[in-house]
């Protein structure tokens, strides 16, 4: 199958349909962080999303998808898309920066909704909990990392969403939750220990840390939908 994984610069879900042999390919506006140049187109996905089209990956070789691409997973960004900013929407605390952040918002939506609308018989779009699931639609399906998990440190929980096109929603590996590992707050809330690691990290790391899919997941979609 010719597979596009859009807006995914880790590689992750590419090499897993690699491993099964798929011709697929990640593209992303940042440089690839999954050791494998050779697969990954660096630049604007939706001049590519339809098919018919010519690119160059990033060791500058030309490539050639003829008809349309076979499937489309995408990731588009979630920085305004996500529930957990909803604050930041509030005009009356934040009034320019608010503006600013609803037209961020109104423009990352219309983004996601180019996947909705492409050309491709099987797309799965990803994202959080947040506001698609009213501005489009009620996801599919919403999976977690240790329904999935290969190794102990995939079972936390991230609740993800899936839209589906043209595909079945995922058969998840383990049907009982395990012993999450939180870390716990003196003001008694608490986070994932995978999420306060990730918090942790250096902000420049913190996003790409937070948007990879994890193994388990990847593996899952590459042997079911592949």
């Amino acid at each position: 199958m010719k597979v596009l994984v859009a807006c995914e610069e880790s590689q992750e879900v590419c090499k897993a349909f690699r491993a099964k042999g798929h011709e697929a390919f990640s593209c992303d506006i940042q440089l690839c962080s999954g050791g494998h140049p050779e697969w990954h187109i660096l630049g604007d996905v939706l001049t590519i999303l339809n098919g018919n089209s010519t690119f160059i990956t990033e060791d500058f070789k030309m490539h050639e998808i003829k008809g349309t691409w076979d499937l489309i997973i995408a990731h588009p960004p979630c920085t305004f898309l996500t529930c957990t900013g909803n604050r930041y929407f509030s005009l009356s605390m934040y009034g320019g920066k608010a503006l600013k952040r609803i037209k961020d918002r109104e423009d990352a939506i219309s983004f996601f909704m180019n996947f909705v609308y492409c050309d491709c018989p099987r797309v799965v779009i990803e994202n959080p909990i947040g506001i698609m699931s009213t501005r489009f639609r009620k996801p599919d399906q919403i999976i977690n990392p240790w329904q999935f998990a290969l190794t102990e440190d995939e079972e936390t929980e991230k609740r993800t969403c899936l839209w589906l096109r043209g595909v079945k929603p995922l058969i998840p590996l383990w049907d009982t939750k395990p012993d999450i590992k939180y870390v716990y707050f003196p003001s008694g809330k608490r986070q994932t220990l995978w999420y306060y690691n990730t918090r942790c990290l250096h902000h420049s790391e913190r996003a790409k840390a937070a948007s990879k899919t994890f193994p388990g997941i990847a593996k899952a979609m590459a042997e079911q939908w592949g």
